[in-house]
């Protein structure tokens, strides 16, 4: 991990309370969905998601996560105060893979691959047309209004 700031970074996120903050300053190489069983329990879904990123262009802005070796190769890394899990990294290898859904701007970080598939679940392929609603629709007006969030803002 470079100890140099990125100039301008391509891409900023970080876990839920924000004591850990990372920087991105190049576009990840592949941005990729797992659903083998390991990265299944690592994030508690079905699936993870992971922008694969050299780790020369990326750093932590803020804090440093706990990491836990999932295996004999690989480490995970994660907020120590509020669980968020953020990496997956190959121990001593050149590349970082961020979850996706620790960027500030998710909907920037696409995944155009698959992995793990053997442990995928048959109804994973159908969310989309599951019935849905917004948040909003779930809660409503009322109970929205007195919900007050902890979360870090998707900004710093």
């Amino acid at each position: 991990m470079s100890a140099e700031a990125p100039s301008t970074p391509v891409l900023t996120g970080g876990c839920q309370c924000g004591a850990v903050r990372f920087a991105v300053s190049a576009a990840p190489t592949r941005i990729s969905i797992c659903h083998c069983r390991m990265c299944q329990k690592a994030s508690g879904a079905p699936f993870a998601s992971f922008a694969d990123i050299d780790r020369n262009d990326f750093r932590w802005t803020r804090g440093k996560p706990a990491a836990f070796r999932s295996s004999s190769i690989a480490e995970r890394d994660f907020c120590a105060a509020c669980g968020t899990p953020l990496s997956f990294r190959r121990i001593d290898g050149p590349r970082i893979e961020i979850m996706t859904g620790a960027f500030d701007r998710p909907d920037r970080v696409i995944p155009t691959q698959q992995f793990g598939t053997e442990s995928r679940h048959g109804w994973v392929v159908g969310i989309a047309n599951l019935p849905s609603q917004t948040t909003m629709q779930n809660y409503g007006p009322d109970k929205m209004a007195t919900i007050v969030s902890h979360q870090h803002p998707d900004h710093d």
